[in-house]
């Protein structure tokens, strides 16, 4: 997989009062990685990224009309989130299908780490690089 451009996007916010709720919890961890916005009223990206992660579990990556008709949504605004979570690095589109870059969440939060960490070390690299030359 190569990914040229992917924006990571962290939001820190309060942590759900009920933790047994699962969908609370799932809401707001894709919230704090800037998948799901104000704009998201109809929760159309978090159906989908919740459809993802269920079908990834078993390995199963699924097109664009599979997802649309699952999630009752029209296949335009499937692409879009789709596009959305590619950008983010979450999603990997291949074949005409998609699935989440990982079979878990905690291995998803990992894989962000490690793509934050090598961004940032190539920013302090050339941070000193500046630094030095000024």
């Amino acid at each position: 997989m190569i990914i040229h451009h992917q924006k990571i996007t962290i939001i820190r916010q309060r942590r759900p009062v009920k933790k047994e709720d699962i969908n609370l919890k799932l809401q707001w961890l894709g919230q704090s990685l800037g998948l799901f916005g104000q704009r998201d009223k109809d929760k159309s990206c978090y159906r989908i990224f919740v459809l993802l992660l269920k079908n990834s579990k078993n390995n199963k990556a699924l097109t664009s009309d599979q997802i649309a008709s699952k999630t009752n949504l029209s296949r335009g605004t499937v692409v879009h989130h789709l596009n959305r979570l590619i950008k983010s690095g979450i999603v990997v589109h291949n074949k005409n299908k998609y699935i989440l870059r990982v079979s878990s969440l905690e291995s998803l939060v990992e894989e962000i780490k490690k793509d934050m960490d090598r961004t940032l070390a190539d920013l302090k690299q050339v941070a000193r690089k500046i630094d030095m030359q000024l």
